[in-house]
């Protein structure tokens, strides 16, 4: 008889609340292995006697078969005498002070969930809450580790005897699944109707049975209100999408002017219907993460127009709970597709609560569907497109472009190929992000939004203290960006101060490129051209940064190259009324304010007293009075769609370039000069150009396409210059601007013609979402080099 060995193993990485336990169990049984697995704070631990052979054969198989939703970053053997198991078992959780472990992201419900959902003969039909180990929430849910039920938001349901059977099975496939639930003990849904009562609203609780709640729901929707419905991470605001009076009576009550809002629609089937989808989005829309797809919309597609006001996309999504399939279910009155915008008034956090939604939500909706399962954490939808470099990969590892990075991805961590002391980076003032780093993990936030309020602020503080305590980070230094008066930075310097900890500056544009060269996990004396295009960021001179050519390491930078500087008349006035670039910009190149050119004939059209406020303007201009420099490119996109005549004002963030995008002319291939002299990018002969097309009556698709075309091949004599002057052939791209696709399509086609390695986003946002795994990157190196 052969002698028996002994291991022990311990496995990093997301490996709880995903069915690894049972796995384990299963893969042990099979090898006729005998021992015991538990979770703790630290991750999993297991320990086996058997035959060498097979204990060989489990140690491979648990990295070559684990669960769909496990991701294993380590697995430590070591050996052990056998200890005399009889057996193989499932032991109690065990907390290890100052350990932790990844944690779960929230998952969409799984294919086996979803056929019990809607079978009539299984216990959990048509039961908004049905989830297992490989599907539902696990983020938004948990409280601490370790990922039991009583440090979730599921503690209060105690479990049926039926419910009861199925978590304490090793073989059952919701063996341990915290949410675990069904309709005799779990959580359940109802609707509420808000009835107007003077300047109150009063609340009519109907459906006390969940079929009588999604039956109101649904007809509430049909007939054309507006309903908050409780999600996953918040809530979502929802109305028929194809409904033109439902769409703008919600942009009317929200205070959302033209910024688009995202569909949900029941299968892929219905979203080829109103949008052309290729088989990469198609592998995106269908994936656990279910992100908001941005997609070709359909010319003859019969959405709402005032869905995406003047583009040619559409953002979709399938749905990702039961409550969603349930809601979502075809029938003949009911639409196909719903508007899923985020539940709140613009600018404030989503709302997560029911009481808090019931006081801020009341006045945009005309009823609540509302559950008893608390939101621990809210978490926005995330929204990706698919970009390919190569033209033809269905990979969405390698398709993916994120734009928002938060439900179904966070809180997963970027993994870095150093390791890293404990720091904060309190990431920038628009669409913000923090990051949390230790050992090997830098784990990114979900999206908390603009920080411009109270409100986001609060969030970003709850956002930072939950992290630190999941992931038991107290931080050694505080890193901020360079912008004075960004509410991040101010955190971050006040907290420093309190604390006795460094607080280490990082310039907006070096922490683009870092973050690029994070998720790519280059080494530590990398050294790259960092094309950072964006709208904002402040630079070491004080001026507005914008769009720079950086020769970028993790510890530091050269600027070599960046956009000229032109005054922005205003300040932040002359981002929301792009005009007013335009005109900076004649003045900047010695062409005339001619009533002929859209900027000047909005002004004096539209303008009260606008002699005396384009005196003014001019007086700003020749003087440097309100009108900072800067060398943004995406203000540089702004004034070109504002002098085409595209649009002179916006209501949301790069409007104006959006648009300019969407009617680009793809057979077009000409293009607008810019110079590129003396360590700057000057587009005098682009506007020079542009005015000219302008006076000839050149169709705006046309002028858009030779705009764009233009700043890509200047991207590309741009890094041919820097390539000869300094050796280097490696190029980053990040900043907001390359979230524009016709851009970044030509900049790529171009740099991979000439060879250049290019890197590109594909972990986390290009745009200020990403930025804090820069600066968490930039301030480590700094740190470990000091």
């Amino acid at each position: 008889m052969k002698a028996l060995a002994g291991i022990a193993v311990h496995v990093n990485g997301v490996v709880q609340g995903v069915g690894f336990r049972p796995f384990v169990y299963g893969l042990a049984t099979r090898l006729n292995l005998t021992g015991w697995v538990r979770n703790t704070s630290a991750g999993v631990d297991i320990e086996l006697d058997g035959l060498p052979a097979n204990l060989d054969a489990f140690v491979a198989a648990l990295q070559t078969e684990a669960p769909p939703l496990a991701r294993i970053d380590d697995v430590s053997v070591s050996p052990r005498q056998p200890d005399g198991f009889t057996e193989f078992k499932i032991v109690h959780s065990q907390g290890i002070p100052d350990a932790f472990q990844p944690i779960s992201p929230d998952v969409s419900i799984c294919e086996d969930c979803l056929r019990e959902l809607l079978s009539p003969d299984d216990r959990r039909y048509r039961y908004p809450f049905i989830n297992c180990t490989n599907c539902g929430p696990r983020f938004t849910i948990i409280k601490d580790i370790p990922y039991d039920r009583p440090l979730t938001t599921m503690a209060s349901f105690e479990m049926c005897p039926d419910c009861a059977a199925e978590y304490q099975d090793p073989l059952d496939r919701r063996f341990h699944a915290q949410p675990v639930a069904c309709p005799v003990c779990g959580p359940q849904v109802w609707f509420e109707h808000t009835v107007p009562d003077g300047e109150d609203i009063q609340y009519a609780q109907r459906g006390g049975v969940r079929e009588d709640a999604m039956a109101a729901a649904r007809n509430l929707l049909a007939e054309g209100n507006i309903l908050a419905v409780k999600g996953l991470g918040g809530f979502h605001l929802a109305c028929d999408a194809t409904n033109e009076t439902a769409v703008a009576e919600l942009r009317r009550r929200k205070l959302r002017v033209d910024k688009p809002f995202a569909l949900m629609m029941l299968d892929v089937e219905t979203i080829e219907k109103y949008c052309l989808v290729n088989a990469a989005e198609r592998a995106l829309l269908e994936a656990r993460e279910r992100p908001i797809v941005v997609l070709e919309k359909r010319p003859d597609a019969e959405i709402a127009e005032s869905v995406a006001p003047g583009q040619t996309t559409l953002g979709v999504m399938l749905p990702y709970t039961p409550l969603h399939y349930l809601l979502l279910e075809a029938a003949p009155d009911f639409p196909d597709a719903l508007v899923m915008t985020s539940g709140n008034l613009s600018e404030e956090p989503i709302a997560s609560q029911n009481e808090d939604a019931r006081q801020r939500l009341a006045p945009l909706v005309d009823a609540f569907l509302l559950h008893d399962r608390d939101i621990y954490i809210r978490c926005d939808d995330s929204v990706v497109r698919v970009f390919s470099e190569d033209g033809g990969s269905a990979n969405s590892d390698e398709t993916i472009y994120p734009l928002r990075r938060s439900r179904g991805y966070a809180p997963f961590p970027v993994r870095l190929p150093w390791d890293m002391p404990p720091v904060l980076a309190a990431g920038a003032e628009l669409k913000n992000t923090f990051c949390l780093t230790k050992d090997h993990y830098a784990f990114l936030s979900h999206h908390i939004g603009d920080l411009e309020n109270y409100e986001t602020l609060r969030s970003f503080e709850q956002g930072v203290a939950h992290f630190e305590r999941l992931f038991r980070v107290t931080p050694q230094a505080l890193v901020y960006d360079l912008h004075p008066d960004y509410m991040a930075t101010r955190y971050a310097l006040a907290r420093a101060e309190r604390e006795g900890i460094p607080a280490i500056g990082v310039q907006h544009h070096h922490a683009h490129i870092a973050a690029c060269m994070a998720e790519h996990g280059l080494s530590e004396d990398s050294q790259v051209i960092g094309v950072a295009f964006d709208g904002t960021g402040y630079g070491d001179d004080g001026a507005i940064w914008g769009g720079e050519f950086l020769l970028a390491t993790y510890t530091g930078y050269e600027r070599p190259l960046h956009l000229a500087y032109a005054p922005l008349p205003g300040g932040d006035l002359a981002v929301k009324q792009p005009w007013r670039l335009a005109l900076a910009w004649l003045h900047q190149t010695g062409l005339g304010w001619e009533a002929d050119l859209p900027p000047l004939a909005y002004a004096q059209a539209y303008l009260d007293n606008s002699e005396q406020q384009l005196d003014v303007l001019r007086h700003q201009l020749e003087n440097g009075v309100n009108a900072p420099p800067t060398s943004s490119m995406g203000r540089l996109f702004d004034a070109a769609a504002a002098l085409a005549g595209v649009r002179q004002t916006v209501n949301y963030e790069a409007q104006a370039a959006i648009e300019f995008e969407a009617i680009a002319d793809p057979q077009e291939r000409g293009a607008y000069e810019f110079a590129i002299q003396d360590g700057e990018v000057d587009p005098a002969l682009m506007f020079q150009a542009l005015a000219a097309d302008v006076r000839a009556g050149i169709p705006l698709p046309i002028m858009s396409a030779r705009f764009h075309n233009g700043v890509a091949q200047m991207t590309l004599q741009a890094c041919q210059k820097l390539r000869h002057e300094y050796g280097l052939d490696e190029i980053a791209l990040s900043g907001g601007v390359w979230q524009n696709m016709l851009l970044l399509a030509n900049t790529v086609k171009l740099l991979k013609a000439d060879r250049f390695q290019i890197y590109l986003h594909r972990k986390v946002p290009a745009n200020d979402g990403g930025l804090a795994l820069g600066q968490a990157a930039v301030a480590v190196r700094k740190l470990q080099d000091a």
